[in-house]
C-alpha cells in the first residue's frame, strides 16, 4: 500500500486536497477494519477486540500529532506540494521506531512485572501534563538531535524542490526539508512513550500492539490532510486524550489487583473521546453563532441611550423595532 501510495498515486510533488485526503483516510480506515476482521476470524474474539482497543487508542493518540506537525510545517513554511512526501518518510521512520519501542517494551514487561506499574504511572503524568499544557510550542533550535545534525552536516539556505540532500562544488548538503524530516522523527519517538505503553495497557501480544500502531500510522499521513483546516474545532479534543491517557494508565496501575476487560476499556476510550468531540462541536457551533449575532447587531448600527435602551441611528431614522419608544 505505501509503494503504490509513493510510486503510483503520488509519484510527482503535489498539494493532496481535502477530498482526496478524506478519500485515503477512508480507505485506511477501512484496511484497518477489514485486518481486525481478520484477527477476529483467525485469533478469537478477544484478540480482535485487543486490536480494535489498540488501534482507537493508538489512533487517537496520533491525532494529537498532527497539532505539533502543523506548528512544524508552518515554523520552516513548507510548501504543500512537499509536505505529503515529507510525511511518508516520516511514517517509514516511526514503524521501524516503534518496532523497536515495542519490542523492548513487551520484553522489559515480562521480565519484570513492576514496569507495568511505572508505565502506568507515567501515563498517569502524561495525562496530566496534557490537562496543564494546553498549547505546543516547536522550539528547533532547542532539539538536541537537529542541533547535533547541523554540526556535522551543513544545510541550504532555501528548498531545493522535493529533495532532501542535494551536492554543491562536490560537496553533498542537507535541504530544510530533511531538517524538517528530523523534526518529524524525534517529535514521534517523543510521542511514542506515550502511546506505546498506552497500547502495551490494552495488550502484551506484539503482534497486536505492533499492527495496532501500524494501521494507526499508515492512516495518519491522510489524516493530516484531511483534519488540517478544522482541527481548531476541536478545542475539547486534548481533554479527551488526557483521559484515555489517565484511564490506561489507571488500568495498568490496578491490574494486580483488577484486570479491567478489554471491551469496558473499549467503551469507556470510546465514551471519553466521544463526550470530547461534541463538546468541541458544541463549542464551535455556539462561537460562530455568536459570531453571526455580533455581525448582525453591527449591521444594525445601533446605539443605546444612558438607560441601555436601543435608539436609532441617524440612518434608521422612522423605522420601528421592538423596544423603541
Amino acid at each position: 500500500m505505501l509503494a503504490l501510495d509513493l510510486g503510483v498515486f503520488h509519484r510527482k510533488t503535489r498539494a493532496v486536497g481535502m477530498k482526496e485526503a478524506l478519500m485515503w483516510s477512508g480507505l485506511w480506515v477501512a484496511l484497518a477494519l477489514l485486518f481486525n476482521a481478520g484477527v477476529w476470524h483467525w485469533r478469537g474474539g478477544e484478540k480482535g477486540l485487543e486490536f480494535l482497543t489498540g488501534y482507537l487508542v493508538e489512533l487517537s493518540l496520533s491525532v494529537d500529532n498532527l497539532f505539533v506537525f502543523l506548528l512544524i510545517f508552518a515554523y520552516f513554511k513548507v510548501p504543500a506540494q512537499y509536505q505529503h512526501k515529507v510525511l511518508f518518510w516520516g511514517i517509514l521512520g516511526a514503524l521501524a521506531m516503534r518496532a523497536v519501542f515495542i519490542a523492548a517494551g513487551v520484553t522489559l514487561l515480562h521480565r519484570f512485572h513492576w514496569i507495568t506499574y511505572l508505565f502506568g504511572a507515567l501515563l498517569v503524568v502524561s495525562g496530566i501534563k496534557m490537562i496543564v499544557q494546553k498549547n505546543h510550542d516547536v522550539h528547533p533550535e532547542k532539539n538536541p538531535v537537529l542541533r547535533l545534525f547541523r554540526r556535522f552536516m551543513p544545510v541550504t539556505a532555501a528548498f531545493q524542490g522535493g529533495k532532501f540532500f542535494v551536492k554543491q562544488d562536490k560537496l553533498w548538503l542537507a535541504t530544510p526539508l530533511f531538517v524538517v524530516l528530523l523534526m518529524l522523527e524525534t517529535t514521534d519517538l517523543v510521542f511514542a512513550v506515550d502511546s506505546v505503553p498506552a497500547v502495551l495497557a490494552i495488550t502484551t501480544d506484539p503482534f497486536i500492539v505492533y499492527t495496532s500502531n501500524v494501521f494507526a500510522i499508515l492512516g495518519l499521513r491522510s489524516m493530516f490532510f484531511a483534519l488540517a483546516g478544522v482541527m481548531q474545532r476541536f478545542s475539547y479534543l486534548h481533554y479527551g486524550l488526557a483521559a484515555v491517557l489517565v484511564f490506561v494508565g489507571a488500568k495498568m496501575l490496578v491490574s494486580g489487583l483488577y484486570k479491567i476487560p478489554t471491551l469496558t476499556s473499549l467503551l469507556v476510550i470510546v465514551a471519553l473521546l466521544a463526550v470530547a468531540v461534541l463538546a468541541s462541536l458544541l463549542r464551535a457551533s455556539r462561537q460562530a453563532a455568536s459570531l453571526v449575532e455580533g455581525r448582525g447587531l453591527r449591521g444594525l448600527d445601533l446605539d443605546e441611550d444612558p438607560n441601555g435602551i436601543p435608539t436609532q441611528s441617524p440612518g434608521l431614522r422612522g423605522t420601528s423595532y421592538p423596544g423603541k419608544r
